[in-house]
């Protein structure tokens, strides 16, 4: 049965109109992006095709999920779980409330990383451990860009996994050389590899239990991979301590965080004899400190 709508019904153009006064009506302060991705999401196009549809009847199908997503995102859920999926660098990722959604600023650290293996002449496959994974955008990135490289990416979230199983599906034969494992931080990892990483990297929970966050952050995104104790360096001294043990001499660690903790975290690697550096981030913030293990 031809799901197009009958002649003089709504076109995606009117949708748009609708989707953008709806938003606006809502409070939201990005309303025409978010109701041009909703229309994007609901007529099946790229975004390059995006000004071809809009003069053309809607489908009923369209129409339905196109419904959906406004009325969702009308209630302040995050755009990124409305349309289900989100781009990181070079991915397409699924996500959803089970998982962080990516942003600008971890696809830079993603790329820390990238660069760190990159500048490596070593003849050998580099092992990477992406601890944290939540989506997988980091490990699945770095594996994708990086075909020398063997990842494994972890989180204690079962359900987290079960998102980045599904997006891991999702590179192609860059796949073959990830594997997923659950659990809390090194304890996730195989022994096989203790002392054995040649690069880690994390974006782990920062966020101090007292700080406030926008309600479409703290309403809707898993705390546990936001929050944590210990003015939020609980998790991040819990990576540097263990480094030692698990990364290779000459081995790097990539650590995302808040301004405010870049100091402390550069402070614990010195004093564990690591070279350790902070990298700024495009809105000139301190937010990713890359440390080195000495040979």
């Amino acid at each position: 049965m031809d799901d197009q709508l009958d002649e003089g019904t709504v076109s995606w153009a009117e949708l748009l109109a609708e989707a953008t006064a709806r938003l606006e009506q809502s409070g939201s302060e990005s309303a025409e992006i978010d109701a041009r991705r909703i229309v994007e999401e609901a007529s099946g196009v790229e975004p390059s095709e995006f000004h071809g549809v809009l003069a053309s009847p809607a489908t009923v199908r369209g129409v339905a999920s196109f419904d959906k997503m406004v009325a969702r995102r009308e209630q302040g859920e995050p755009l990124q779980y409305v349309v289900g999926r989100w781009g990181f660098r070079h991915l397409d990722l699924m996500v959803d409330k089970r998982v962080l959604i990516p942003r600008p600023e971890t696809e830079e650290v993603a790329g820390l990383a990238i660069d760190e293996i990159k500048a490596r002449s070593i003849e050998r496959e580099l092992l990477v451990a992406d601890l944290g994974t939540g989506s997988g955008a980091i490990g699945l990135s770095i594996a994708s860009e990086c075909p020398s490289t063997r990842v494994l990416a972890t989180d204690v979230s079962a359900e987290a996994l079960q998102v980045a199983r599904a997006n891991l599906a999702g590179i192609g034969r860059a796949a073959s050389r990830v594997s997923l494992h659950e659990g809390s931080w090194f304890d996730a990892l195989p022994a096989s590899v203790r002392g054995s990483l040649d690069v880690l990297i994390s974006n782990p929970p920062y966020v101090t239990d007292a700080e406030e966050l926008p309600a479409v952050v703290a309403d809707w995104e898993p705390s546990r991979a936001l929050r944590a104790s210990g003015n939020g360096l609980d998790d991040l001294t819990e990576i540097v301590d263990g480094a030692d043990e698990w990364v290779t001499p000459g081995g790097a660690v990539i650590l995302e965080m808040a301004p405010n903790q870049t100091a402390t975290i550069t402070q614990r690697f010195s004093a564990r004899g690591w070279s350790a550096r902070v990298h700024i981030d495009l809105q000139g913030r301190d937010r990713a400190v890359v440390a080195r293990r000495p040979l």
